[in-house]
């Protein structure tokens, strides 16, 4: 089936791409950045570049093109303006706003976390369990990479203060019905705790559909600048206690969680990523993506085994394989030498890898909306190449 995505026109938008440098396959550790994103953040810095709160044009400037972005993070969260926190990182903001929420937990609360989960949804849970003596448990995934459900549902007590999921697996691209996690978590009392890091770029999200009440993004894997992008219910930004300068007293919610000054030319690329986004549409990302992960999945040579789902259902285009007699780091250095890009190891999914028996991590290729069939086709032969 002919894609509805003009890939070729896509790719003419990315200067990268046009460069023909490489075969970008390494989009899960952070995809490539559109033209329109790098002239949002240097035409910020040409014309714009101010602290906000000042009478003055370029801090006026300043001042909307905030106002701006938290409205583009809302679009594509699904939630308020207000509701948006910005910080450096999806692990920063993570750490930062598990603490806060945390502060009046006590001895024996519990978090309930998964193992095909990132680290960065993991370690900050841990940390507060060392210091405030929580308990953390986990669910498991089934061998094909999919959630446990029932797993999941007794390790949920009347203890539990937080259930921490990822949307998908970083490493093995298994999307999880959130949902589902969230009500479970909310039949108990507790809040639903996201990372929407590696779905942002492959699906729409929705914060109340998904019953979130925590959720954090990294614009960096979704064609944007490196920060990160959180959302929290009102509630909870109102009702805690953030980590903060005084002088941000009067600021409203999701600004209180912010600490120093932000980078306001990251912030002017993260509107345009999203803008970018829109100008394509989800379902013709989706579909396109869908028909790539699928020629991929059809054409897997004989000496590459699949850690996860066999098929695009319930999953993005995010593969994990091993290559017979070769380790994970000898074969993507290989394919780097054929032009490849991918990534080795664990990627931090810290929990997946021991799980699957995987000490040394997987080879891990991902495919984007800017991907092509050929380029499809060109990796599955150099991993056929490998034996």
């Amino acid at each position: 089936m002919a894609s509805p995505l003009d890939v070729e026109a896509v790719r003419a938008r990315f200067a990268s791409l046009r460069r023909g440098e490489q075969v970008f396959l390494d989009a899960p550790a952070g995809s490539q950045v559109p033209d329109s994103v790098i002239d949002a953040i240097a035409g910020y810095l040409r014309a714009s570049n101010a602290n906000s709160g000042g009478a003055f044009a370029t801090s006026v400037r300043t001042d909307e093109l905030t106002a701006h972005g938290r409205a583009a993070c809302a679009r594509f969260l699904g939630c308020s303006p207000e509701e948006i926190v910005y910080g450096a990182s999806s692990t920063a903001l993570n750490f930062q706003l598990s603490r806060t929420a945390a502060r009046d937990f006590a001895p024996g609360d519990e978090i309930v976390c998964t193992r095909l989960d990132h680290d960065s949804n993991i370690a900050p849970w841990l940390e507060l369990a060392h210091d405030k003596g929580l308990v953390v448990r986990f669910a498991d995934f089934h061998d094909d990479g999919s959630l446990d459900m029932d797993s999941l549902a007794a390790a949920i007590g009347p203890r539990t203060r937080v259930v921490a999921c990822t949307w998908a697996s970083n490493a093995l691209g298994t999307v999880n019905d959130i949902a589902r996690v969230s009500a479970l978590a909310h039949a108990a009392g507790a809040l639903a705790w996201i990372d929407a890091v590696h779905w942002a770029p492959h699906g729409p999200i929705d914060v109340a559909a998904a019953g979130a009440d925590v959720l954090f993004t990294s614009p960096y894997k979704f064609y944007g600048p490196h920060l990160g992008v959180a959302f929290a219910r009102a509630e909870l930004l109102e009702a805690w206690r953030p980590y903060k300068v005084r002088p941000a007293d009067p600021f409203p919610l999701g600004h209180r969680h912010e600490l120093g000054t932000l980078p306001f030319e990251l912030v002017a690329g993260v509107t345009a990523a999203i803008e970018y986004i829109e100008s394509l549409g989800w379902p013709a990302i989706q579909a396109h993506e869908r028909a790539l992960g699928a020629r991929f999945l059809d054409g897997l040579p004989a000496n590459t085994r699949l850690h996860g789902l066999p098929t695009m259902a319930g999953r993005v285009a995010t593969f994990c394989v091993s290559i017979d007699g070769v380790t994970p780091a000898e074969a993507a250095r290989r394919l780097a030498e054929r032009g490849f890009a991918v990534w080795d190891g664990s990627y931090y999914a810290h929990e997946v890898m021991p799980r699957l028996g995987l000490p040394g991590g997987a080879v891990r290729i991902g495919f984007v909306h800017y991907n092509t069939p050929a380029e499809v086709d060109g990796v599955l032969a150099a991993l056929k190449g490998l034996e």
